[in-house]
């Protein structure tokens, strides 16, 4: 999305363990969650490379019911994932910390809504066999920038935070800063 957008950056692995540090934080709410994931993300790749602006991103699905999914680590449980949503609103929460320093200096979550119509089994089925292991790394086991969105009856919010990165707000940000023309 940033290379789309113009922005020039170097992509690097922050080395976080997220699935530990999920499990530290088994009281947060989901869209806090994604924002610490975010800014713990930035931070650390931040106290490494102090003089440089470090962003940091991450995405949580919470359900219905108030749960979080995390990305299936099988075809099975993608099905699952699937089977859960049918028929069902979730939301989808992106965070973005930017972090200089060290330290966090700016950060936005952004929430998208989408409802998942009824699925059948053989849809289900034949989704995956088109689209695993692509959605593997995807929470909710979908992508709506391919088949995906044929899950979907009902989609609020920015394409962006949905694609995990809410792109708009950090646009905004980088030109106030000056990193990007105004």
């Amino acid at each position: 999305m940033l290379a789309a957008a113009g922005v020039p950056f170097t992509a690097r692995a922050a080395g976080v363990d997220e699935d530990a540090a999920k499990a530290g934080m088994v009281d947060l709410r989901p869209r806090d969650l994604a924002d610490a994931l975010a800014e713990m993300k930035a931070v650390k790749l931040s106290a490494r490379l102090p003089a440089t602006l470090v962003l940091g991103c991450d995405q949580v699905l919470e359900t219905a019911e108030g749960t979080t999914l995390s990305k299936p680590a099988s075809r099975e449980e993608a099905a699952a994932q699937l089977r859960a949503l049918s028929g069902k609103r979730h939301h989808l929460h992106s965070a973005a910390v930017i972090a200089e320093g060290g330290r966090a200096s700016w950060r936005s979550v952004d929430r998208a809504s989408l409802t998942v119509r009824p699925l059948t089994d053989g849809f289900i089925a034949a989704y995956l066999d088109a689209e695993w292991p692509a959605i593997a790394g995807c929470v909710g086991g979908y992508r709506v920038e391919g088949p995906g969105v044929q899950l979907f009856s009902r989609i609020e919010g920015s394409h962006f935070t949905i694609l995990g990165l809410p792109l708009l707000h950090l646009l905004d940000h980088l030109r106030v800063r000056g990193v990007i023309a105004a």
